[in-house]
């Protein structure tokens, strides 16, 4: 089992873009939005993974994840997600030596834009975050896919 130790952000700017190594679209929706078992079904480019989630304890939980046949996940995000489904661009940007994932959502969610980084350890300390990252909303559901 996988532990995911991985802290959100609101974004203040757009120089993200401008930084980043590759753009990536994202469609996802879930099958359960259970806090103590999420299971998302997601399309980024031309793969697709299932995705379990254990519930968050600070900013860490358990996470599987499995890649599926692309036609299987569009049948399931077309019959049997939970509405809506998301869609987003995701940024990748390398800073010192983590790498943080921008999330610029569309759709319903227009305009909210998230910097999420994955740590190695709970221990791990970000001393020189990037210059487009804002307030820490790690914990925060308002801001878990799963409720968006």
């Amino acid at each position: 089992m996988a532990k995911e130790i991985e802290r959100k952000f609101l974004v203040l700017n757009q120089s993200y873009k401008e930084k980043a190594e590759v753009a990536i679209d994202i469609r996802q929706g879930y099958l359960s939005r259970d806090p103590k078992r999420t299971v998302r079904v997601r399309i980024k480019d031309d793969k697709a993974f299932l995705t379990v989630k254990g519930l968050t304890n600070g900013c860490v939980r358990d996470e599987w994840e499995y890649e599926v046949p692309y036609e299987d996940a569009i049948d399931m995000l077309e019959s049997i997600a939970i509405p809506p489904v998301i869609s987003k661009t995701r940024y990748i940007v390398k800073h010192d030596q983590f790498v943080w994932e921008i999330d610029e959502f569309h759709g319903s969610h227009q305009g909210l834009v998230i910097a999420e980084v994955e740590l190695p350890t709970l221990k791990t300390v970000l001393d020189n975050v990037p210059d487009f990252v804002g307030r820490e909303v790690t914990g925060d559901s308002r801001y878990y896919n799963s409720n968006l």
